[in-house]
């Protein structure tokens, strides 16, 4: 992981589920492992999950680009693409950040 997380990028904040009817031990398989891959993607210098105490199934994930095109490519690749058509997981929500800005 680049020490870019003080740098201008793109900063994503995402809540995933584990749908209901998926086993824990898969979905939490999946998630690993789409971490992993997202953290090999050009342009990505971060991408990990953090799963609530509360609802296992329940997962923030924290990911910051190095820029727009960066994030883009990141829905072309393969393991961004099974993992959306694995449909193990459901997405909640998602914010897309910046770092805070001086004022001018």
């Amino acid at each position: 992981m680049d020490n870019k997380l003080n740098q201008q990028g793109i900063f994503i904040t995402a809540e995933i589920h584990i749908k209901d009817e998926v086993p824990l031990a898969q979905g939490v398989d999946a998630v690993r492992q789409f971490c992993v891959d997202m953290n090999n993607e050009p342009g990505c210098s971060l991408a990990i999950a953090l799963q609530s105490k509360t609802n296992p199934k329940h997962f923030v994930f924290w990911e910051r680009y190095d820029n727009q095109a960066a994030f883009d490519a990141h829905f072309s690749y393969e393991h961004t693409q099974a993992f959306i058509k694995s449909a193990l997981t459901e997405l909640q929500q998602a914010f897309d950040y910046q770092l805070l800005t001086s004022e001018d």
